[in-house]
C-alpha cells in the first residue's frame, strides 16, 4: 500500500469525468488499498479515484467506523433535503453549506464485482453524493449555498 498524493482543485484533472472499471482484478484491488491508506493519513470521511489522479469510477468513505468501496456507482433514488457544512480534501476552501437529498439509494460494485445495493441517509447520504460528484467533475464549491433559516445544520462532512 501506498499513500498516493491528492490532486488540488486548482488541478484541471480534477474536473475530468472518470470512466467505468471493466477489469475488478489486482490493479483495482491496489488503487483501493492506496485509496484507503491515503484517506486514513487525510483524516477524511471519503475520496475518490480522481482526487489520487485515476479516472476510474471508484470512490471509499469511511464513516461511524465503517469503510465502504463503491465501483461503478449509481444514485437511482432521492429524497428530501438537508444542509450540511462540506468540505474536501482536495480543496483549501473552509466547510461551506451544500444542499443534498436527505436519503439515497445507490447501486454499486465492490471490489469483487459483486454487485451491491445501499439505501442511507443522512450524514452517510451527504458523503455518497460528494463523492459521486467527483466522478463527473463537480466539486463541493460549486454547490454552495445559504441554507433558509432554521434548516442549516452543524455536521461537517469532509
Amino acid at each position: 500500500m501506498a499513500i498516493r498524493e491528492i490532486v488540488s482543485y486548482t488541478d484541471k484533472f480534477i474536473r475530468k469525468t472518470s470512466k467505468p472499471v471493466k477489469v475488478f482484478d489486482e490493479k483495482l484491488w491496489e488503487l483501493l488499498d492506496d485509496m484507503h491508506e491515503t484517506l486514513n493519513v487525510s483524516q477524511g470521511a471519503g475520496l475518490s479515484a480522481v482526487q489520487v489522479g485515476v479516472l476510474k469510477n471508484v470512490f471509499i468513505i469511511n464513516i461511524n467506523g465503517m469503510s465502504i468501496e463503491f465501483i461503478n456507482p449509481v444514485i437511482i433514488k432521492k429524497s428530501g433535503e438537508q444542509y450540511k457544512k462540506e468540505g474536501c480534501l482536495s480543496v483549501s476552501e473552509p466547510f461551506n453549506y451544500v444542499k443534498r437529498p436527505k436519503k439515497i439509494t445507490v447501486k454499486a460494485y465492490d471490489r469483487f464485482g459483486n454487485p451491491f445495493m445501499l439505501e442511507c441517509e443522512d450524514w452517510t447520504a451527504v458523503c455518497i453524493c460528494h463523492e459521486a460528484d467527483h466522478l463527473v467533475g463537480v466539486l463541493y464549491i460549486d454547490k454552495i449555498c445559504v441554507p433558509p433559516l432554521g434548516k442549516e445544520e452543524d455536521e461537517d462532512c469532509v
